[in-house]
């Protein structure tokens, strides 16, 4: 929970700040561009210089310049009240129990007379806050693709029969976290786009990734009868994928 949580302050950090900084130099405070300017040059030089007395003398006063330039930045403030927010929807999410989907129940219904189309009820659907779970007892499988706002997405496999063929499950989340765990007689294929935050592929880990797109798969997804595709998309956030 702790390195999730961790990886979340970090995206945030970089995403929001991101634009935010630029809203600011474009709008409010295009004289800080020359005060960062001017307090890197004096650090670097200072740095370059720092066996004397004046290159110690400019470093300081280069990294005294730097800190009252950030302390006085609307994105420093803004940034903060961002990990309030954030540190608050991550606790809430702690003591909220997840969502769960009432298992094995199919409702089906004919569009019309004289047509083929059925209607099934999905597993997920689309939620602007809080977290959504698969069942803890055997369900009944429908691909999956949704869109997720703020919260967690919790996928287990191992509960469900899956048909012959591609079995797909297709999520866009804005922030937060997406576990999935498969079978291992299963073949996986997995496609995740990620601007801000950490993977975690059967073991495989990357704590700190910044705007990529990993495709990979086992080494029988193509012959495999039965087997999984995942695609994942995510601004700021974790990617889990785990054997069970």
């Amino acid at each position: 929970m702790d390195r999730k949580m961790t990886g979340d302050y970090m995206g945030w950090l970089i995403f929001g700040g991101g634009i935010i900084l630029l809203l600011e130099l474009a709008f409010f405070n295009s004289g800080l561009i020359f005060s960062l300017f001017l307090s890197g040059a004096m650090i670097y030089i200072g740095r370059k210089k720092s066996p004397s007395k004046f290159g110690r003398f400019l470093f300081w006063i280069g990294i005294i310049i730097l800190a009252a330039s950030l302390l006085n930045m609307m994105t420093l403030k803004l940034i903060l009240i961002g990990m309030l927010v954030l540190f608050f929807i991550q606790f809430i999410q702690a003591k909220q129990a997840p969502k769960r989907i009432a298992p094995t129940i199919q409702v089906s219904e004919q569009d019309g007379p004289g047509t083929e189309m059925v209607r099934t009820k999905p597993l997920f659907e689309n939620v602007l806050f809080g977290q959504q779970k698969t069942p803890e007892q055997v369900y009944e499988w429908n691909d999956i693709n949704i869109h997720a706002g703020l919260g967690d997405t919790v996928i287990d496999l191992s509960y469900t029969l899956f048909p012959k063929g591609e079995t797909v499950i297709f999520i866009r989340n804005f922030i937060g976290n997406i576990q999935i765990l498969v079978p291992y007689e299963m073949e996986v294929s997995i496609h995740h786009s990620v601007v801000a935050g950490s993977t975690s592929v059967f073991g495989n880990e990357e704590s700190k990734v910044l705007n990529q797109v990993f495709q990979l798969k086992t080494a029988n997804y193509d012959q495999s009868v039965q087997k999984v595709k995942i695609f994942t998309s995510v601004i700021v956030g974790n990617l889990e994928v785990n054997r069970i």
